[in-house]
């Protein structure tokens, strides 16, 4: 699948796109046991070209996702440890000064791959935390102004605990806007973990898999979610849902610009992931908790009332209406 081949959309095209999403799919899942849901959006994220916050409790496999993901695509995995002393230049790289050349010279950091795994990321500081603003948003990284691209299909697979709340720093809203998707992994149920049990006792599983798709593979792939059809009541559609973010009395805070974006963006990798050349808005309301729930900041009095993200969307999903036309 060449970029050339990604630039046309049709029936065709979308057939080998849903093809090779389904061999990755399936490749992570010899891994990432009983978790087929998660390991679809994961893939959604990365083909949609965003960035991932996943949050769950400590030994779910939150690690295990993201190398599994990195294996199956052939990219490279940087892993930054985020700790409270971690300084923004350990992540982003430095300059040195070369006593041979009478020159400085950069150092790149770790956030110079394909795939970072930022683990932990709430243990940082808010400076450190910022410096994954502008590479995550564009991409590149400024070190003492001079800009540095980053790769083309560069994304930042970000986990956190949201239980243990001592020593950590919560994301702040620009930072949690930057992340396409947020998603939970979840405890397996039992058959899974009796399947774990039996099989992953025993390092070396991801080692084991072999890549069944390239980073070429992707960046094609992302092209195409490009060229996925969405129709104007659908676009419509996205307006409404922002819009009731905006308006809803529990909410001080709505979807941003770039969150309406994004919902389109992953509603496209949906529906081609499914090989559709369209969407249509069970593909928009599918993806949505997962790109709208985290950008929802709610009144202090509704979360003393037990009011949430989550569930202030599934509300606005049922109460704004659907266009009457699903397809076109």
């Amino acid at each position: 699948m060449s970029t050339t081949e990604a630039a046309v959309l049709d029936e065709t095209r979308a057939y080998q796109f849903a093809s090779a999403f389904n061999a990755i799919r399936d490749n992570m899942q010899q891994v990432v046991r009983g978790k087929q849901y998660v390991v679809e959006q994961t893939l959604l994220c990365l083909i949609s070209g965003g960035h991932l916050l996943v949050e769950d409790v400590p030994g779910v496999g939150k690690t295990l996702l993201a190398k599994a993901m990195a294996a199956s695509v052939g990219a490279k995995i940087g892993r930054i440890q985020f700790t409270p002393d971690l300084l923004p230049g350990d992540v982003t790289g430095i300059n040195v000064w070369n006593r041979n050349t009478s020159t400085f010279e950069f150092r790149p950091g770790p956030i110079f791959t394909e795939l970072v795994l930022a683990d932990e990321i709430n243990r940082s500081s808010p400076k450190t935390q910022s410096a994954l603003l502008e590479a995550m948003a564009e991409s590149q990284v400024t070190v003492d102004g001079v800009t540095h691209a980053l790769s083309s299909t560069f994304m930042v697979l970000a986990t956190q605990n949201p239980i243990e709340q001592e020593g950590t720093y919560p994301l702040p809203e620009a930072q949690l806007d930057r992340f396409q998707m947020k998603i939970s992994v979840g405890y397996p149920d039992r058959a899974e973990e009796l399947n774990i049990l039996r099989t992953h006792e025993t390092d070396g599983l991801v080692d084991r898999l072999r890549p069944v798709a390239s980073l070429q593979d992707v960046a094609a792939m992302q092209q195409m979610v490009s060229a996925v059809q969405i129709a104007p009541e659908l676009r419509n559609y996205l307006i409404d849902l922002a819009d009731a973010t905006r308006r809803h009395q529990a909410v001080a805070l709505g979807l941003s610009p770039r969150g309406t974006l994004s919902l389109q963006r992953v509603g496209r990798a949906r529906a081609v992931s499914q090989g559709r050349t369209y969407v249509t808005d069970d593909d928009i309301k599918s993806v949505a908790p997962y790109v709208m729930a985290h950008r929802v900041l709610l009144r202090p009095e509704a979360t003393i009332q037990g009011a949430t993200s989550a569930g202030v969307v599934t509300d606005i999903l049922r109460a704004v209406p659907v266009p009457y036309d699903r397809t076109r």
